[in-house]
């Protein structure tokens, strides 16, 4: 990812997924906090996030070093893989006046059937149309 230009926010995977969050939050400080003032750590257990995290510094050349350094560093067990976040942070964006409020993910509601449940559903149902028609021998 060459052409993520460099800014506030790196983003780093290949992190242990075993790490609990504070204790993974707390470590990345201490080793990320030697190359400059750090504004947030946001490290996530989702199953869509977890082994990754984002480190936002105040400054870009910190996030810069701080990259260039520590690109391949073994962090528990695990070579670090760490690159610019495509995107400034909320924090930094706010500080810029560039904030744009991103819409809101729309979660059904409770008792409500998810896509996945009626794919599954209508797939259900051609089968069993399907079936018919053989029993039937149209």
């Amino acid at each position: 990812m060459a052409d993520i230009k460099p800014n506030h926010t790196i983003y780093i995977n290949n992190l242990n997924e075993k790490v609990k969050k504070e204790e993974l939050k707390k470590a990345l400080y201490a080793i990320f906090s030697q190359f400059g003032q750090i504004v947030d750590i946001m490290a996530f257990k989702t199953l869509k996030m977890r082994g990754q995290a984002h480190v936002i510094f105040k400054e870009v050349t910190s996030a810069t070093n701080a990259l260039r350094s520590m690109q391949g560093f073994p962090f528990y067990d695990k070579p670090m893989r760490i690159q610019f976040s495509r995107d400034d942070s909320d924090v930094i964006s706010k500080a810029k006046g560039t904030f744009v409020e991103r819409p809101k993910k729309e979660y059904p509601k409770k008792g409500e059937a998810t896509s996945t449940e009626k794919k599954k559903r209508r797939n259900q149902e051609n089968r069993e149309a399907k079936k018919a028609r053989v029993d039937a021998g149209v």
